[in-house]
């Protein structure tokens, strides 16, 4: 091939991808006079930092840290270069969190929190002793083979360092479908509202808050019976402590299989299933006010424990009405 035809072959090649958005003139760096070969360029595109998170070394709910706690720092990271050279490091800013750890590595790896993947993670974090609640930020960036870097920054970690307690919360139930009111049945509703959100994962392990089959147990205790959450296999108690009907629901044991629980914001929502033994319930006939000893295993979106510092238990706002 002639110099001139070579040279006229590659402006045609250019201006054609040119045409359709010139994203390709990177793609060439040099020809010679005498050859028909075309040699790929330099990676010119810094990695893309898709999401990050922070969250507490323990539970299922992200974005959430308290003064102290331990944590650690997330980020799904991507390298599009043509071609792309591959993420060399990634690292993190979280001095507002943690006092000096303004570069802070992350490993790459295969992680889940609060329903995302990660593919980078810094080690354990400890967040400095007092923080004031609100809101602090940390910034990622990503540099590749090619030492082009980017940076997210802004990024924004919520402190919160106050204990739930039975401020603000409530226990209620409803008869849903129109059964016979005051006697537990299937589709009856129990409703648990803490004052905050709490992180699913501490009331029973690898819960989301999406809706879960539970088995609600109803413990005969003469005129007050008893109320229990646990799993659906009925081998582990959910920490939701326990309810007090103040009423005279069951003659017997009975177990509630097949039930539902969801959560929404600081409230669960517990429909009842099939009970085991039909026999066993009763229709109180009359109004009840109930209350409710919640479990302190049961902790926040930080990982803030509930404290008893207000009450051990909370009783059903409202008049006394027909519970179930």
């Amino acid at each position: 091939m002639t110099r001139r035809r070579a040279a006229l072959l590659l402006a045609a090649v250019s201006v054609a991808f040119a045409a359709a958005g010139g994203a390709t003139w990177a793609a060439f760096t040099s020809t010679t006079a005498n050859s028909s070969s075309i040699s790929a360029a330099a990676d010119f595109t810094a990695p893309t930092v898709t999401r990050s998170t922070t969250s507490k070394s323990t539970g299922y709910s992200p974005d959430y840290i308290k003064q102290g706690g331990s944590y650690y720092v997330y980020a799904q990271v991507t390298d599009s270069g043509n071609p792309a050279s591959g993420v060399s490091t990634v690292t993190a800013d979280a001095s507002q969190i943690t006092v000096g750890s303004t570069a802070v590595p992350l490993v790459a790896g295969s992680y889940s929190v609060g329903g995302q993947t990660y593919n980078y993670r810094t080690a354990l974090q400890t967040a400095a002793a007092s923080i004031p609640n609100g809101t602090k930020t940390f910034s990622i960036t990503a540099t590749d083979a090619a030492s082009n870097s980017s940076t997210s920054s802004g990024l924004v970690v919520n402190i919160d360092n106050i204990l739930p307690t039975i401020i603000g919360g409530d226990v209620q139930a409803a008869n849903v479908t129109g059964g016979t009111a005051s006697r537990m049945e299937a589709n009856d509703t129990l409703t648990l509202k803490f004052g905050e959100q709490m992180d699913p994962d501490s009331i029973l392990s690898t819960w989301t808050g999406a809706s879960l089959s539970v088995t609600v147990r109803v413990i005969n205790n003469a005129s007050n019976d008893q109320i229990q959450i646990w799993n659906s296999a009925n081998t582990t108690q959910a920490a939701l402590g326990t309810v007090s009907t103040n009423g005279n629901f069951v003659s017997g044991n009975v177990n509630f299989t097949g039930s539902t629980m969801v959560q929404s914001a600081g409230t669960l929502t517990i429909t009842l299933g099939t009970p085991s033994v039909p026999a066993n319930l009763r229709t109180v006939g009359a109004n009840t006010t109930m209350t409710w000893a919640p479990s302190t295993s049961a902790y926040d979106r930080a990982g803030n424990a509930f404290s008893t510092a207000f009450g051990s238990s909370l009783t059903e706002t409202g008049t006394a009405d027909i519970d179930f």
